[in-house]
C-alpha cells in the first residue's frame, strides 16, 4: 500500500496582524520551529518599536505558547495560504502576585464596606458602617485621619481623578467631600437625595481638570450632578422607576446608569437628556463597567509608567486625553452589565441592542470589571466563582473556582495579568490570567471580605470586611 503520510511543511507564510486587523508588515516565510521569543523580535522590528514590547500571539484564537509547530496542526494547515498570527501587546512592567499580609489595621468600629486607593497611588481610603471615612498612611501602613460627620453608615467612596479630594456618601443620602492631605471636610455637605446613596462617579479629568463635578445616585431613583466647589446640585436626572444601583460617568460625554427597574439608561452629561434605554435583563441590574474605567480612574498619570516624570499644568489634560483616546479612539465606549438574573450583557454606547448575552453563572452576578488593557472582563458571583470573558465579543474564557462562599468583589492588577477576589468565605485569592489558576490563597480575615482594591502602581492589595479590619498584602 502507498503511504498516506503527509509531508510536514518546513516553512509557513504568515502575516502578523493586530486585534483590529492592521498588518504589521508584508507576509513572511517563517520556519515552523519559530518560537514566541523570535516572533516577538520580528514583531518589534516590523513595528519599529524603540523599546522592546512583550507580545502574546494567537492563531484562530489559540495562544502560541512555545513555537508555531507546537501550536498549529501542521498536517491540516493549508500550506499554500497565508496564516494570520494575531499579536497583542502586553504591559512592559509586571506586577508580582501579593503573597503575604504586611499589616492588619484596626480602627473602624463596624464593617468596612468600601475601599479605594487614590489614582496616584499615594493614599488609601475606607468607608464603614461606623459612619466614618478613614484615610491611611501607606508608608507606615497606619491610620492617618478619621473623617467624621456622617450620621449614618458610609456606603460609597470615590476619589477625584486628580487625587486631590475624595467623596463619601451615606445611608442618609448626604455626600461629603474630604481633603486627603488634612482629613478635613471641603465645603458644605451635598444634600438633596431623599434616600440612601449607593454610587458616585466623578467627571473625567480630560473633560474638566478642575475635578468639580460628581454624579450620585441611589434609592430615590434619581441621578444628581453636583458642583462640589459651589456645594450645589446642578441637575437632577429622573427616569428610572426603581433604585439606581450604579452610575458611571464615561469619557465621551455620556453618563450610564443601572437600576433595579431592570434597565440601563444612557444620558447626555451636558444636558441630562436621555439618549437611550437598554433592556434585556430579567432582574435587578447590579453593576456596570466601562472599557474606559481604568484610564478614567488613573486620569492624567499612571503611577507605574510615570514614576519620576509626571507632567504638570496644561500637559496633564493632554496626557489624560491621549490615554483615553488610546482606549477609545472612535468615541464609542463598550460596557458590560451584570444582574441578579445570573447573566451579563455586553453593550456599546452607540447601540440600543446588546452585542451579546453572557450566560454561565449559577447565581446572582454581583460585580463586573474590565482589565486595564481592556482585553478581558471578570465577573464575581454568589455561585462562588469568578468568570473571565473576552472583552470584544463576550466569549467565555474560563471559570476560576476555589472560593467556598459567594464572591463579592474583584480587582485587577495594573498589568492585567493578575486578579484578586474577596469572598464571604473570609479569604482573598489571587488568580493568574495566563495559567487560569489560583496563584495565591490569602486567608487571614476573621469574617466576610466585602471590599478589595489593587493599588494602581501594583505594589499592594488592600482588603476589608465584616471583621472591621483592613489588611494590606504585598509580595
Amino acid at each position: 500500500m502507498a503511504s498516506t503520510e503527509v509531508d510536514v511543511p518546513q516553512t509557513l507564510q504568515v502575516r502578523l496582524v493586530s486585534d483590529s486587523g492592521e498588518e504589521a508588515g508584508p507576509p513572511l516565510d517563517l520556519p515552523t520551529g519559530t518560537t514566541v521569543a523570535q516572533l516577538g523580535l520580528i514583531c518589534n522590528a516590523l513595528l519599529k518599536n524603540e523599546e522592546a514590547t512583550p507580545f502574546l500571539f494567537f492563531v484562530n484564537e489559540e495562544e502560541i505558547k512555545e513555537s508555531l509547530e507546537g501550536t498549529l496542526n501542521l498536517r491540516k494547515i493549508d500550506t499554500e495560504a497565508v496564516v494570520d498570527i494575531v499579536y497583542q501587546p502586553q504591559s512592559v512592567f509586571r506586577v508580582r502576585p501579593v503573597t503575604r499580609c504586611t499589616s492588619s489595621m484596626p480602627g473602624h468600629a463596624e464593617a468596612v464596606v468600601s475601599l479605594s486607593f487614590s489614582p496616584d497611588g499615594q493614599h488609601l481610603a475606607s468607608g464603614s458602617g461606623d459612619k466614618t471615612l478613614r484615610l491611611w498612611d501607606l508608608n507606615t501602613e497606619t491610620p492617618h485621619y478619621t473623617c467624621s460627620g456622617h450620621t449614618q453608615p458610609v456606603l460609597c467612596i470615590a476619589w477625584a481623578p486628580d487625587s486631590s479630594k475624595i467623596a463619601s456618601s451615606c445611608q442618609a443620602g448626604i455626600i461629603r467631600i474630604w481633603s486627603p492631605e488634612t482629613g478635613k471636610q471641603l465645603g458644605r455637605p451635598l444634600t438633596g437625595h431623599k434616600k440612601y446613596i449607593k454610587c458616585l462617579s466623578w467627571e473625567p479629568y480630560h473633560d474638566n481638570p478642575e475635578c468639580r463635578r460628581i454624579a450620585s445616585a441611589g434609592a430615590d431613583n434619581d441621578v444628581k450632578i453636583w458642583d462640589v466647589t459651589l456645594g450645589q446640585c446642578l441637575m437632577t436626572i429622573a427616569g428610572h422607576t426603581k433604585a439606581v444601583t450604579n452610575v458611571r460617568w464615561g469619557g465621551i460625554g455620556l453618563i450610564y446608569t443601572a437600576s433595579q427597574d431592570r434597565t440601563i439608561k444612557v444620558w447626555r452629561a451636558s444636558t441630562g437628556s436621555l439618549c437611550r434605554t437598554l433592556t434585556g435583563h430579567g432582574h435587578w441590574v447590579n453593576c456596570l463597567a466601562l472599557n474606559t474605567d481604568y484610564v478614567l480612574r488613573t486620569g492624567p498619570f499612571h503611577p507605574v509608567t510615570d514614576k519620576g516624570k509626571i507632567a504638570s499644568g496644561s500637559q496633564l489634560r493632554e496626557v489624560a486625553l491621549a490615554r483615553f483616546k488610546a482606549v477609545c479612539a472612535d468615541d464609542v465606549e463598550s460596557f458590560v452589565s451584570c444582574s441578579d438574573d445570573r447573566t451579563l450583557y455586553l453593550w456599546q454606547s452607540n447601540r440600543t441592542k446588546c452585542i451579546t448575552r453572557m450566560t454561565g453563572h449559577q447565581n446572582v452576578v454581583n460585580e463586573v470589571k474590565y482589565s486595564p488593557d481592556c482585553k478581558i472582563i471578570a465577573s464575581a458571583s454568589f455561585d462562588k466563582s469568578v468568570r473571565l470573558w473576552r472583552a470584544h465579543d463576550g466569549a467565555f474564557i474560563c471559570a476560576l473556582r476555589g472560593h467556598v462562599q459567594a464572591v463579592y468583589q474583584v480587582a485587577w492588577s495594573a498589568d492585567s495579568r493578575l486578579l484578586v477576589s474577596g469572598s464571604k468565605d473570609s479569604t482573598i485569592k489571587v488568580w493568574s490570567v495566563q495559567t487560569k489558576k489560583l496563584a495565591q490563597d490569602l486567608p487571614g480575615h476573621a469574617d466576610e471580605v466585602f471590599a478589595v482594591d489593587w493599588a494602581p502602581d501594583g505594589s499592594r492589595v488592600a482588603s476589608g470586611g465584616k471583621d472591621k479590619v483592613i489588611k494590606m498584602w504585598a509580595y
